[in-house]
């Protein structure tokens, strides 16, 4: 396991309820624009706080593929997803870099406060390209490097929006648009 990964045994770390008012799930969802039949990989997904409303947004005709390299996040969201009324979340276990998914299976990929964890950056953007649709995008919000960390990893393994820019870029993506959201975050989205 990386040192950079988050550490399964503080997942509830994940679900506190203050989190909301500094990464609040609707106002990122907003800004990813998902429509109504949408098909979204929510890559380290982790216990479930995005991949939940995610699975709203995307309604009954869409669908959110969960992906965590970690079985006991999975374990976590599947109990989430067992007493919620969601049954448009499927739970997948793998790596950035290998996505248990045919080609062209969804419309988004979208990687929250991971993406610093991500040990070959490049060959998780290639794999990204090859899971996603034609006109699919790629949307990457992790921890900015100019907040001091009240939450969140040591700044020393944060990454800049800037140098995600230059690494979609140079993976082929097109950018779309790059933004601070919430309390501690950046958020950069591209298209294929």
């Amino acid at each position: 396991m990386s040192e950079k990964r988050f550490d399964a045994t503080l997942a509830y770390r994940l679900d506190l309820p203050e989190r909301i008012t500094w990464l609040p799930p609707q106002e990122v969802i907003g800004a990813l624009a998902v429509e109504a039949g949408d098909t979204v990989v929510d890559l380290g997904a982790g216990t479930g706080y995005f991949a939940l409303p995610l699975a709203l947004a995307v309604g009954a005709a869409g669908r959110v593929i969960a992906v965590d390299a970690q079985d006991e996040m999975l374990e976590l969201l599947r109990r989430k997803i067992a007493s919620s009324a969601v049954s448009n979340i499927e739970l997948v276990r793998a790596e950035a870099d290998r996505i248990a998914l045919p080609s062209s299976a969804c419309d988004l990929i979208f990687l929250a406060n991971v993406w610093h964890e991500i040990p070959d950056r490049v060959a998780a953007l290639a794999e990204a390209k090859r899971v996603l649709k034609a006109q699919g995008r790629i949307a990457i919000l992790d921890w900015r490097p100019d907040v001091e960390p009240e939450h969140g990893p040591p700044l020393e393994h944060r990454l800049t929006p800037e140098s995600a820019v230059t690494e979609v870029v140079a993976a082929g993506f097109h950018l779309g648009s790059q933004r601070n959201i919430g309390k501690y975050a950046w958020l950069v989205q591209a298209a294929t």
